[in-house]
């Protein structure tokens, strides 16, 4: 691929996109839902070792249990976002590796060195996260990502018994522009970045 973006996909991804803090009342559906996954899953990762899992909250039920492991800075906002998301990372990513890297016995790097799939798991999972907001905002949905959450409470509540944890959360939705703060400055080229 050689062609550039032009400068209204830029906006829609970076220039002009913001973190939201409010949301309208307009639902997402589940094929935006999957529409967005699908998106997101084509994103490059290690091997293609793919660790992150997602669980879009979306139903009153799975807010309220969402609702205790929340800091009071997030909880309303999150309550009334269409969709939250708990970013997850598959702790035994791995056991996909046949599947999704079968031309070499990529599973076998990650059992021989716990420390080495932890590490591998956590940058991946991450990366993908971030590929998901992109995927959200090139659907034209706001989305606002947040580590103000008990992970305990969280990894109790959704993923008990299983090799899954959270991350992060990210509210997804349509987000009402009133409640945006002013848009905080970034650092210069020339403060975050060495030409070697």
């Amino acid at each position: 691929m050689t062609r550039a973006l032009d400068d209204a996909a830029l906006a829609t991804l970076f220039t002009e996109a913001r973190t939201h803090n409010g949301w309208t009342d307009k639902p997402i559906g589940d094929e935006t839902l999957t529409a967005l996954y699908d998106l997101t899953k084509m994103g490059p990762t290690s091997a293609n070792c793919s660790p992150a899992r997602f669980v879009f909250v979306r139903s009153p039920e799975a807010k309220e249990k969402l609702r205790p492991a929340l800091s009071s800075g997030n909880l309303e906002k999150t309550m009334a976002a269409p969709v939250t998301v708990i970013a997850a990372i598959d702790s035994e990513f791995y056991e996909k590796l046949p599947v999704l890297f079968p031309h070499a016995d990529a599973r076998s790097w990650f059992t021989s060195s716990a420390a080495m799939a932890e590490e591998t798991a956590f940058r991946n999972a991450t990366l993908q996260a971030g590929y998901l907001i992109l995927a959200a905002r090139a659907l034209g949905l706001d989305t606002g990502a947040m580590s103000g959450f008990d992970k305990g409470k969280v990894d109790a509540a959704f993923f008990a018994g299983t090799t899954w944890k959270s991350n992060f959360l990210i509210n997804l939705g349509y987000g009402d522009p009133s409640k945006l703060f002013g848009r905080l400055p970034r650092l210069a080229f020339e403060d975050a970045c060495v030409l070697a």
